[in-house]
């Protein structure tokens, strides 16, 4: 059976993530910005905005002036990314923090906890795996 194939879009998204990676590594003039990872890409239907979600490497770096430095880069990284991809159009770029690694994180720490509390019962005894009923 074959693999439906991704839409223009996501493989256009694919190519700006990638690309916004290499330029934000290799070019960017603050320091900062050399600190953030392109998580993904989401673009509009018509190809005409572009939103790139990131996160930062620097946990000690204000998050609103990330955001900043990325809003003010954002005219120059579109004119790379239109000399690298070519496209009749690039698409705007707005930046935002990709949360969903965070919140990750906390659901696998409260299953972790919650896996320990089952594991280790404070009376002592075992656990009751046996589900409630009510015959009555």
């Amino acid at each position: 059976m074959e693999k439906p194939k991704p839409s223009r879009g996501a493989r256009l998204g694919d190519q700006i993530r990638a690309e916004l990676a290499l330029i934000l590594q290799r070019s960017a003039r603050d320091p900062a910005l050399r600190l953030i990872t392109i998580t993904h890409v989401r673009l509009t239907r018509d190809l005409q905005s572009a939103r790139v979600f990131y996160t930062s490497l620097n946990d000690n770096a204000d998050p609103r002036q990330t955001a900043q430095g990325l809003r003010r880069a954002a005219p120059y990284l579109r004119g790379q990314l239109a000399q690298r991809i070519r496209l009749r159009h690039v698409p705007g770029l707005t930046f935002e923090y990709d949360e969903s690694l965070e919140r990750e994180q906390r659901v696998a720490e409260m299953l972790e906890s919650l896996r320990d509390e089952t594991a280790a019962p404070e009376d002592g005894s075992p656990a009751d795996t046996t589900p409630d009923t009510d015959d009555a």
